[in-house]
């Protein structure tokens, strides 16, 4: 990427989150001169006495007067918008402004392997990180970014033998200047996060940051289903592989049940933990990626059998009376919401509804085929209501996900599947996905009568 130097440079961090602190450590330990401006007042913790000690100024001020003369970088948490007054007065003096990756990145020479897209990048990520470290020969990988670890926290001690595979949302995109991943793969492209883009022309351009300055000596693997593949694979010098389980001419792609990587037969997907389509999809670009990296097959089928899923993420809990219970927090889109539903034949019970963001739901009424009753919640409970009415569904409207569960248990028979995937964002009741998923985890666990 553009070399970045950060010694004796004056840096304003923006926002104490987790990636602000690693942000502000990893910065200190690069030599620059370091403020942390926060809307809220900051715990002082050991981390941040040290920082202090360091020679670092925290600030309660997130608004523009805290940007101070000569400051030459911002580096600001992935989530706050462009649009906030200190982030536009420092655009508009020509500050740049980088997210916590751009710092990280700024030292590391080792192999580089980056995992975007819409919807199963955690999924991707975690299967390609655990199969390059199950194979020996591959040395030290290390997996970071957006699926919850700080790329700064790990890169200080890594070297240029190391492997760095990271998921990377658009949101950390957009705040580094230029990344040319020896490997990036993106998943698939849907219209998320449009508060934050602004229309889906600029989330694409987001996602394609991480092929623009790739060389022809490396590789981008894209879904070959995408309808923006063909636009992605002209914006880049690497060598361009798809994966698509229908396509037998792809470099990944499914025969006759089998996974076949590069015209090698992996094994069959029925041994595979994770279910559904979606999986399949995320078993193919994880499993092309590692083929790349040079993974060996016995370490990449190993991973395969036992990975059980990414939590909250079509994510099986147990089975209890003969009812399997998923929790699919995480699909808080309607393509996710479709691709979770897709996995299942049995008779399911779905629990839909989060924040209203003027989405369609009746998009999903051709998805439908496999459910018999719908348990709407959430500021879009009337869009569910509408959607399973079009589908002749039987529907029950409740707050929230605590009233959802017991009423799933009530209504499921032996044989049924009961589904959380809301197709919504949380915020409309829970700070964030994974909390809405707690609690509907919780809720179920009471009404089963189970012990944590």
């Amino acid at each position: 990427m553009t070399a970045l130097a950060f010694h004796g440079k004056k840096v304003l961090v923006l926002g104490w989150a987790k990636s602000g602190r690693a942000a502000a450590n990893r910065l200190v330990q690069l030599g620059a001169k370091v403020t942390v401006a926060n809307r809220d007042a900051i715990k002082e913790d050991d981390d941040v006495l040290a920082l202090k000690k360091a020679g670092v100024t925290f600030i309660e001020n997130d608004g523009p007067d805290a940007l101070v003369a000569n400051t030459d970088y911002v580096v600001k948490n992935p989530g706050i918008f462009y649009n906030h007054p200190l982030v536009e007065k420092a655009e508009s003096l020509g500050v740049p402004v980088l997210t916590e990756v751009a710092v990280a990145l700024s030292t590391f020479t080792g192999r580089l392997i980056v995992v975007t897209g819409s919807n199963g990048k955690t999924t991707t990520t975690s299967l390609l990180g655990l199969m390059l470290q199950h194979d020996a020969k591959q040395g030290k990988v290390v997996i970071a970014g957006n699926i919850g670890t700080p790329v700064c926290d790990v890169v200080g001690d890594m070297t240029e033998a190391d492997t760095l595979v990271l998921e990377l949302s658009t949101f950390q995109l957009v705040g580094i200047p230029e990344i040319a991943p020896d490997i990036a793969v993106i998943t698939n492209v849907f219209a998320n996060h449009l508060d934050f883009h602004h229309n889906r022309t600029n989330y694409l351009a987001a996602k394609e940051r991480v092929a623009i300055h790739q060389r022809a000596d490396q590789t981008l693997i894209l879904n070959g289903n995408g309808k923006d593949t063909a636009a992605i694979a002209q914006v880049t010098k690497a060598q361009v592989l798809t994966f698509n389980p229908e396509d037998q001419s792809a470099y990944a792609h499914e025969t006759a049940g089998d996974l076949i990587l590069n015209g090698q037969d992996l094994m069959p997907f029925d041994q595979v933990k994770l279910v559904g389509r979606p999986n399949l999809e995320n078993a193919l670009a994880a499993t092309a990626a590692a083929t790349v990296a040079g993974c060996d097959f016995e370490a990449m089928r190993a991973v395969l059998k036992t990975f059980a899923g990414v939590k909250h993420r079509l994510d099986f809990l147990f089975k209890d009376n003969g009812v399997i219970y998923y929790n699919d927090s995480k699909a808080t889109d309607i393509e996710a919401t479709q691709a979770a539903l897709s996995a299942f034949k049995e008779p399911t019970i779905l629990l839909a509804g989060g924040l209203d963001r003027g989405d369609d739901l009746n998009r999903l009424v051709p998805d439908l085929g496999n459910v018999t009753q719908v348990i709407a919640f959430g500021q879009t409970k009337d869009k569910v209501v509408e959607m399973a009415k079009q589908a002749n569904l039987p529907v029950t409207v409740v707050e929230n996900v605590e009233e959802a569960a017991p009423l799933a248990v009530k209504m499921a028979q032996p044989g049924d599947v009961v589904l959380l995937s809301p197709a919504a964002a949380s915020w409309d009741q829970y700070p964030n996905f994974e909390i809405r998923g707690d609690k509907y985890v919780a809720a179920l666990k009471k009404a089963l009568g189970k012990k944590d």
